[in-house]
């Protein structure tokens, strides 16, 4: 959006042959693209090509044209795929006598162009022992000629021609191998065959300066690979960015290599290093050209200098300035996610080489001149001293940079280098437009459809916008210098014109796939009213008004416009007649219609000439025609001119013409009083009353549309006989456009509104609201995130800020408000009018709080100062006034009259406040003086006058607006009537510098940074973005757009965005890094000279938060508690242990804890008192409390109610964990299938449970990482996603926690029928065995830690149990149990000592000290109350930090900080608005997770000093660095050592990988959160979908258990689903669909390929139960919970039949299976069944083509009369059996719990299986004779039939209430609630054969007398 003299803009080119470069167009000619200025003057030399995005930030080659299918490349001879051990993974062994005869080759025909521009390639190959090879690259040059690339060892030495360059490739050995020493000792025959021991190579190709260096070319694309026997090769990529395999990224991160743009390899490019190994020793890195000297010359080798980790890019001969490197969020998210994760941490093993001083002139410095990337430049300029940059002298030391060296000998060099490294201000481009509020400016008419109905085109003053309606991104046409005044389509899309309004009128033809303007072209048309394109875009019509204000028609020929060729005039005509549509007919190019006032006439071109022909109206002669459109649709037997063209007019009649004959069909008058809507009409004076003021009209080929004056847009059938839909809008309807499906009609308003209607939901959607005026002001807040604009249309409009969309609006009526401010801290909005007027809004409540009248004319400034305390406002008498806003209510302190200037002109911000809210700042009492105030008294402090700073001007200067920097700079900004920026010292007025010119007019509005590095000013119609200091030859980057003068831009306060507003309000993304989103000073980071993304979808927008507010709470400093020893005692007596306990000290009769072997003695507790200050717990005998994992389950324990009252109530904390309620229960029995002879294995888990809390994780260093799913502990590697499932628990585990060296886990959950105690596993992470059970706790686990020496485990019981107990983790004994009289929700190590421990609760926390003596166990507690500033709250979480300190937080949002050394907490700040429900330390960084969704990192460093210092330091505070708002609450988190990743889990049900450094939040982890309501195969068995009540389908990937996409009905439970099987034709990827089921009786259809919902029915008036497709997927079949059953027709949308035999019991399962034609005596290929709750089938016979369904039978099952024991009737299921043809199985609530098989043709039930329990799901298998069957005992019970031999598989922790085989039998889908299982059956020898080995396993004991295990 950048330009300089208002040049076309943006010219952008597709990928392949020529147009893979895309170039920023800055100024000069338009539509010629020569004579490129820059924005600040000067010539740059063309840029270096460019990838599009699509290759951008690499593109792996091999991936990308999918190499395995051979479809897009060519292999000859002997090409094969093998799996390397080495590299674990696939590579292509390329072998064969002649090169010539076995290779590789991309793409596959050498007519065929690659089309990639990166400009590094990368080869990741290895040559094959003692053989030769060759490798040929074809690369096109910008001159479009193609030159190839060669290497080979076969090649001796180097040879060029200027379309060939051979290079020979030198072959490196294993270091200290044979081979490389002789190497080394001789320097001859280096070329040749590979040596024996051959290493893997990664080469780099820098294909730019190959060309550049050798033939002097320019680089432009890549066109072709040829792979040459004989090789290996792993993958090729190419890029722009310098990939190093031998840096890891944390060695880049500390030598701070990314800003040199030099990037770690991404994963799936990189070479596998073993732990401990170097990369180098393992693997050959090439270069070329290298930048060391060449031994054999211009030869490929390995560099004799060694790798340099980070190296430099290498200088470009030709001294044009390289790319600079922009790493991205969609970069940083593709390098390698995981490999960060997995990766320990370690310090870096090659420390790269940094230049650490420049040499002196008089040395030489070796090798080619090196130009300075641009991007060091600036970095370099950005961290040296300023006085040694001010001074332009070279800094003596160097901070690591990249300097130029230049041989002394050689000026020309030298300032060669110079030219190249020109300064200027970077990243260029720093902004890039994002969005645009806003619609029309010169019409509201404009408004097109895209051909493929997903888009809609509209001109928003001076830019052109598409807008796609799903996702609301937009795209932008920039160019023209005025309003937009028209638009106009070709048939297909492809061409689009518009034009300019104004005196100069231009036309701009433009590409529209690409966004390039083809042409621009004056019209000599004063004002273009209207466009007409033919359907094949070769002819273009406009009409407008010449000199005179007469109308004229112009004709272009726009037919070589595409090809690159002129647009010539083919005709125009002047004529008197009024013209208000004109429309090219889209059967002939030659041939036009218009209509107007009292008119309309048919045009044609004929021999250079335009003539017209008027149509005959009779007596409608005198009417007002607004609009004309073409009948859709024709037949063959009609000519193509055998047209009807519809008229409508402003009196509501709609004329009919018979184009063909030149007359009159018919005439309708619209009427809005006539039931029918409108009536036929002989005569026009038989109407009675006003007709439809119509507007607009469109038609097509089964209805018409149309707008009028009264708001409405109507749906008319073609006979116009009733209204059959109608929309009403506020306003006049200005057009209407129905889509090219007929699906929608585009609708908009002379109010700025534009939306559509969709037809088939009948749903209208409103795309874009906009002001209908210039837009005076806007002012932004960051805690909400919205935006309020105020309007010369008299609106105040508040808009949220991530969606634009606009959330409220406010309409003054008889006053004009003039400037707006957001209250910092709180929702309220205050609007300054234009009578004077303030008044205040509180946007929570939507009501006026109040208004203030000190003001009798227009407000020029409003605004609060930044701390929320204070209010100003002045006004154009001069007048300022002061107000409190302490409370909601704001009330006036004081008012100064005549102090602000009264001349100085209207503005927005006339008033400014320092950053630290004490300066106010503006122009006043005259416009030659700035006044600087006292804010909170408005004492005057300063005054400046301007007009005598500047000596040397002739003329008085004057200020125009005033702007604060950062309050570390304490300077002011005043922008001038001459056009300059003074920058004074805000304390003394001293004048710093300025700036001169800034604009052609004065600035209208200043904004500054906050960290004082970039400055916005705004005049006439254009925005400059500047660097602040000034430091470069070009300081500043001009951006255009706005049609209007700028009134203000501004930052957000997250400073990612620019808001400017006008004409319209321009949303642009800042690309700059501000210092607030680098790391802290001192530290390097990776960040500092990137450039943010500005491709962030709206997801990214929604999750990843920006920046918080800087302005962080200051923390609040409570004095000590008093430690009075004798209060402490009796405090701590009274406080820790209750009445009951006593009770239990003193022995009384059952009072004894309980412990696993029921010994009541081992409880007793002895409390003494200690130092007078501290209790001492110590148990009397320690006992045995735990039992190992062979033991059995049942064994009898004893209990002994403890007399302790027991707190029923849970407390006020969501860390509190509370199980999911079940109904469901442990089944009596279970069938384990014997060793080895499992059917069923579990493959794979889908979800986390959100439910539970501290139930993930991580440890860096070993990369283990676990977390839990129901009742099953889930261990995933996170390289290959492979999951093992860890089965100990029954019941829902509650939490976990890992040993410090990650060798034992520890698991939590309830306990299960029959226990007494819930249940701890202690597992062994090496092998995954269960070594020890733990039973202590009577009801959940609340949370458990090691010790830091791992000797100890702690284990906290909930609300309900309120123990905590300690364990020994070598025997895990219980060495202590304590009792404490109410909750604590978490409890920490300290990781200083393993004596010391802590846990917080109810307003408190407990200190523990633990200490062992022999066999005695003393722990010593103390308790310290949380500071009486706090008020009666929770202690929700906590962890140590550094030294002695420790956080916890509230559950009021506060957190507290202590002192371990004197248990007193000594500073708290507010750190969120909720509960901190988890806390993450790791030196001086801190993360808090709360209820709010979001997780903060906080910097702490000042805490310490905070805590030696005491209250003095008050300064010292804690800084909130990063936040991110995630999709739950926050309940489990895992960091690594510098808090720089971790893995955050919520109760959504997702764990979230999260990457501080770089802002990034990615899901690694997600499930449903509610309870799963259906699952379901692909027929391909790639995929699998689910669907659950939340409302989502989601699709996932069977091989990667990824989630893939996922479709989301907000306010709906989808409550079926199934995936359309494959069709008879050709499977394909468009046919990959699925069709779910919603409570709402709907039904969608979702296309997998496209992702996006394709259709919506309403079949159903209730929620539908069941769906499934019809065997050729062409029908689809739903019930509903009324037992209706409906046929409908995906492809009409049509419900084609509906059954009602069910009606009244809900339908539970619909099926299909195909069927011989005659079969069963009846037609249709096809049989189905329907079951119902009431036990009954239907099965049905059908032929949809021929609208044959037909009932086949009818069954009913018997039940008994009334039910015992069961809290719901199990569901009625029913299957056609696989296996038996003509066969259906029935299981569901009856006389026995039984599976019926009934045959359709006995009509019988022909077998019975007995059930252990009503079953609550079935699955037959499609392969073998297996039945899968659920049951509401969370068992699984898999049965192969006939034999009915059954084997039970546990893991579910609820009822399994889905089951679904897959249509190949080889898997299996199960769902408990949120929760599902993927199963894979076992292969060969065959389950069959599986099942009856483990008959006979079983058998075998009782055949020798023993019992069965």
């Amino acid at each position: 959006m950048a330009a300089g003299s208002g040049g076309p803009g943006p010219v952008f080119s597709g990928h392949g042959g020529q147009g893979t470069s895309a170039y920023r167009d800055i100024g000069g000619v338009p539509g010629t693209g020569n004579n490129r200025r820059r924005p600040g003057g000067g010539t740059v030399p063309p840029p270096i090509p460019v990838p599009a995005a699509w290759q951008r930030p690499y593109l792996n080659i091999f991936k990308h044209f999918r190499v395995e299918e051979w479809k897009r490349s060519a292999r000859e001879g002997d090409v094969a795929a093998l799996t390397d051990a080495r590299l674990k993974g696939t590579v292509y062994r390329i072998r064969g006598s002649v090169p010539t005869s076995s290779y590789l080759q991309l793409p596959r025909t050498g007519t065929q162009s690659l089309g990639l521009a990166g400009r590094y390639l990368y080869l990741l190959f290895k040559p094959m022992p003692r053989k030769h090879f060759v490798v040929h690259l074809d690369v096109t040059t910008e001159e479009n000629q193609v030159v190839r690339i060669s290497f080979s060892n076969l090649f001796k030495e180097f040879k060029s021609t200027a379309t060939w360059l051979q290079f020979p490739f030198i072959c490196g050995a294993a270091k200290g191998s044979v081979y490389d020493c002789t190497a080394r000792a001789s320097r001859r025959d280096l070329v040749g065959s590979a040596p024996a021991d051959v290493r893997w190579t990664c080469l780099v190709l820098d294909l730019h300066s190959i060309l550049s260096l050798y033939l002097n070319r320019h680089y432009s694309h890549l066109k072709s690979i040829k792979l040459c026997s004989n090789l290996l090769v792993k993958n090729l990529c190419t890029s722009d960015l310098v990939f190093d395999p031998g840096v890891t990224f944390s060695e880049a991160r500390q030598a701070d290599l990314a800003c040199r743009g030099v990037t770690p390899m991404p994963r799936e490019m990189a070479f596998p290093v073993p732990k401990g190994e170097n990369w180098h020793d393992l693997y050959d890195y090439i270069r070329f050209p290298s930048e060391g000297s060449k031994l054999p010359y211009d030869s490929i080798q390995k560099s004799c200098a060694g790798h340099v980790a980070g190296g430099q890019v290498s200088g470009d001969p030709l001294c044009q300035l390289p790319q600079p490197v922009t790493l991205t969020k969609a970069v940083r998210d593709r390098l390698s996610l995981i490999h960060q994760i997995t990766s320990p941490k370690a310090m870096p093993r090659r420390c790269p080489v940094i230049t650490k001083s420049i040499p002196e002139v008089n040395l030489t410095a070796l090798g080619l001149p090196r130009a300075v990337p641009a991007a060091d430049q600036e970095l370099e300029k950005n961290q040296r001293p300023p006085s040694a940059g001010d001074t332009g002298q070279s800094p003596v030391v160097s901070d690591g940079g990249i300097h130029v060296y230049a041989h002394h000998r050689s000026k020309q060099t030298i300032r060669a280098v110079h030219t190249s490294s020109e300064e200027r201000l970077l990243p260029d481009p720093i902004l890039k437009l994002r969005m645009i509020i806003g619609f029309g400016g010169y019409s509201t008419k404009w408004a097109l459809w895209t051909q493929n109905n997903a888009a809609v085109v509209y001109p928003c003053h001076a830019v052109i916008v598409t807008l796609q309606i799903q996702t609301g991104e937009q795209r932008f046409f920039t160019g023209h210098t005025d309003k937009v005044s028209a638009l106009a389509f070709n048939g297909n899309s492809t061409l689009l014109a518009s034009a300019q309004a104004g005196s100069l009128s231009v036309v701009r033809l433009w590409d529209f796939p690409t966004g390039s303007c083809l042409s621009v072209f004056k019209t000599h048309v004063h004002s273009l009213s209207s466009l007409s394109f033919s359907y094949s875009g070769a002819v273009l019509c406009g009409v407008g008004k010449d000199g005179h204000g007469k109308t004229m028609v112009v004709v272009w020929n726009a037919a070589q416009v595409t090809r690159g060729g002129e647009v010539a005039v083919l005709a125009k005509a002047h004529t008197d007649v009024d013209i208000q549509a004109l429309k090219i007919a889209f059967f002939d190019d030659t041939r036009m219609v218009s209509c107007g006032r009292d008119n309309v006439r048919l045009w044609r071109v004929r021999s250079g000439a335009l003539r017209s022909c008027p149509i005959n109206l009779g007596e409608y002669h005198s009417l007002e025609f607004t609009d004309l459109a073409f009948e859709e649709g024709h037949t063959a037997e009609r000519e193509p001119d055998d047209r009807t063209l519809f008229v409508c007019s402003k009196s509501g009649h709609v004329l009919e013409v018979d184009y063909k004959n030149v007359c009159m069909k018919s005439v309708r008058r619209l009427l809005p009083a006539q039931p029918q809507g409108c009536q036929w009409q002989d005569k026009a004076s038989s109407s009675t009353g006003p007709g439809i003021a119509i507007n607009s009209i469109s038609i097509s080929s089964t209805f018409c549309a149309t707008g009028s004056e009264d708001g409405y847009l109507r749906l008319w059938p073609l006979d116009f006989s009733a209204v059959v839909l109608e929309a009403e809008h506020e306003a006049p309807v200005s057009s209407v456009c129905i889509s090219p499906d007929s699906h929608k009609v585009l609708c908009t308003t002379a109010a700025g509104n534009l939306g559509y209607l969709d037809i088939q939901s009948r749903d209208y959607n409103t795309l874009m609201r906009s002001h209908e005026d210039s837009v005076l002001a806007f002012s932004v807040e960051g805690i909400w995130k919205q935006m309020a604009t105020v309007s010369q249309d008299n609106t105040i409009r508040v808009w949220d800020l991530v969606s634009m969309q606009q959330l409220y609006d406010f309409t003054a009526a008889d006053e004009m408000p003039c400037a707006v401010a957001f209250h910092p801290t709180q929702q309220i909005l205050a609007c300054g009018f234009d009578s004077g007027m303030v008044r205040t809004f509180s946007l929570a409540a939507s009501d006026l709080l109040v208004e203030h009248k000190q003001h009798r004319t227009a407000i020029t400034g409003l605004t609060f100062s930044p701390d929320g305390n204070f209010m100003f406002s002045s006004c154009l008498q001069g007048t300022l006034a002061l107000y409190s806003c302490m409370v909601q209510k704001s009330h006036v302190l004081r008012v100064l009259g005549n102090v602000v200037a009264r001349d100085a002109g209207s503005g927005p911000d006339a008033l400014v406040v320092s950053e630290d809210s004490c300066l106010l700042a503006f122009v006043g009492p005259s416009k030659y003086i700035v006044t600087v105030m006292e804010a909170c008294s408005l004492d005057e402090l300063l005054r400046v006058d301007i007009s005598i700073l500047d000596l040397n001007s002739t003329a008085l200067d004057s200020a125009v607006k005033v702007c604060f920097a950062s309050v570390p700079q304490g300077e002011l900004l005043v922008s001038t009537s001459s056009n300059k920026i003074l920058v004074l010292a805000a304390k003394t007025g001293r004048l710093v510098r300025e700036v001169s010119p800034v604009h052609k007019l004065s600035c209208s509005s200043l904004a500054l940074s906050k960290d004082g590095r970039y400055l916005l000013t705004a005049g006439d119609k254009v925005i400059k973005v500047w660097d602040y200091q000034m430091r470069f030859e070009i300081n500043f980057q001009v951006y255009i757009g706005h049609s209007e003068p700028v009134r203000q831009v501004a930052f957000t306060p997250d400073q990612r965005h620019v808001i400017s507003v006008g004409d319209a309000i321009f949303l642009w993304d800042f690309l700059a890094l501000s210092a607030e989103r680098s790391l802290p000073a001192g530290a390097h980071s990776s960040e500092s000279a990137l450039l943010l993304g500005a491709e962030g979808s709206s997801e990214k927008l929604k999750d990843a938060s920006e920046t918080p507010r800087q302005t962080v709470p200051l923390p609040l400093l409570s004095s000590p508690p008093c430690l009075d020893v004798s209060s402490v005692h009796q405090a701590g007596c009274q406080s820790i242990f209750s009445e009951s306990d006593k009770e239990e000290e003193a022995g009384l009769p059952g009072s004894g804890r309980m412990v696993a072997n029921g010994d009541e003695d081992a409880s007793v507790l002895v409390v003494e008192s200690v130092r007078n200050e501290e209790l001492v717990v110590r148990p009397k005998v320690r006992q045995e409390s735990s039992r190992s994992s062979g033991e059995s389950a049942n064994e009898p324990r004893k209990e002994t109610q403890s007399p302790k009252s027991q707190c029923s109530v849970r407390p006020d904390s969501y860390r509190h964990f509370t199980p999911r309620f079940k109904a469901s229960v442990l089944p009596q029995s279970f069938l384990h299938p014997p060793a080895g002879s499992e059917v069923l294995k579990l493959k794979a888990v889908i979800g986390y449970n959100g439910n539970g809390r501290g139930n993930m994780v991580w440890n860096p260093d070993t990369g283990f990482f676990a977390y839990t799913c129901g009742c099953i502990i889930v261990v995933e590697d996170l390289h290959s996603g492979s999951q093992n499932h860890w089965l100990g628990h029954a019941e829902e585990i509650s939490t976990l926690a890992v040993s410090h060296d990650a060798q034992v886990l520890a698991s939590a959950s309830g306990k299960k029928n029959g226990d007494f105690c819930c249940q701890i596993c202690i597992w062994n992470v090496q092998d995954g065995v269960c070594t020890a059970s733990l039973f202590h706790h009577k009801t959940q686990v609340q949370a458990m830690a090691f010790s830091r020496d791992d000797r100890f485990l702690v284990t906290l019981g909930d609300y309900s149990d309120q123990t905590i107990a300690l364990w020994n983790t070598y025997t895990y004994e219980l060495m202590s149990s304590t009792c404490i009289s109410e909750p604590v929700h978490d409890v920490a190590f300290s990781p200083l000592s393993h004596r010391e421990l802590a846990c917080v609760g109810k307003g408190a926390v407990m200190f523990w000290l633990l200490e062992q003596q022999g066999s005695d166990v003393n722990l010593k507690v103390h308790r310290a109350p949380a500071p009486d500033m706090l008020g009666p709250v929770e202690l929700t979480s906590l962890c140590y930090g550094a030294d002695t300190l420790l956080y916890s937080g509230t559950n009021s949002g506060q957190i507290c900080v202590w002192d371990t050394e004197t248990n007193c907490c000594f500073m708290t700040w507010e750190a969120d608005e909720g509960e901190i429900g988890v806390l993450v330390c790791r030196r001086n960084k801190l993360v808090s997770g709360s209820n709010m969704k979001r997780i903060r990192l906080w910097a702490v460093a000042a805490v310490q000093e905070l805590r030696l210092k005491g209250p003095d330091a008050r300064s010292s505070s804690v800084l909130l660095e990063y936040e991110i708002t995630l999709d739950g609450t926050i309940v489990s988190a895992a960091f690594d050592d510098s808090l720089e990743m971790g893995i955050v889990g919520t109760t959504a049900g997702t764990l979230w990988y999260i990457n501080w450094t770089e802002s990034t939040s990615i899901r690694l982890i997600s499930g449903h959160k509610n309870k799963v309501t259906e699952v379901c195969f692909s027929p391909d068995e790639t995929h699998c979908a689910t669907c659950g009540e939340d409302g989502s389908v989601r699709i996932w990937s069977l091989g990667s258990m990824e989630l893939v996409v996922q479709f989301q009905v907000l306010n709906q439970s989808c409550q079926c689903l199934a995936w359309k099987p494959h069709p008879i034709v050709v499977w394909g990827a468009e046919s990959q669909h699925v069709v779910a089921g919603y409570s709402d009786g709907t039904i969608r259809v979702f296309s997998i390929s496209r992702t996006e919902m394709e259709l919506k029915m309403h079949p159903h008036a209730v929620a539908l139960t069941a769906i499934a497709y019809s065997t050729d997927g062409e029908m689809i079949l739903s019930g509903g919970k009324d037992g209706l059953v409906a046929v409908s027709s995906p492809r009409t949308g049509m419900t084609i039949r509906i059954l009602a035999d069910h009606k009244g019991s809900p339908i539970t399962v619909l099926q299909c299976t195909r069927k011989q034609y005659r079969d069963f005596g009846v037609e249709g290929g096809e049989l189905w069944l329907a079951t119902s709750s009431d036990r009954r089938v239907s099965v049905w016979a059908s032929d949809w083509l021929k609208d044959k369904c037909e009932l086949l039978d009818w069954l009913s099952f018997p039940a008994p009369a009334g039910p015992k024991g069961l809290g719901s009737l199990p569901p009625s299921l029913a299957a056609f059996c696989p296996w038996e043809h003509g066969t259906l199985v029935y299981i569901g609530f009856g006389m026995q719990k039984e599976a019926l098989f009934y045959s359709l043709r006995k009509k019988q039930v022909v077998e019975k299986i007995s059930l252990p329990y009503f079953a609550t799901s079935l699955s037959l298998s499609p392969a073998a004779r297996f039945m899968a069957v659920g049951f509401g005992e969370r068992l699984l019970r898999l049965l192969h039939c006939p034999a009915s031999d059954a084997q039970d598989y546990a893991g579910h922790d609820d009822t399994v209430h889905l089951c679904r085989f897959s249509p190949s039998g080889r898997r299996l889908l199960t769902a408990s609630h949120s929760a599902v299982l993927v199963w894979e059956l076992a292969g060969p020898p065959g389950p069959a054969a599986l099942l009856q080995r483990g008959r006979e396993a079983a058998a075998r004991p009782q055949l020798l007398g023993e019992a069965p295990a």
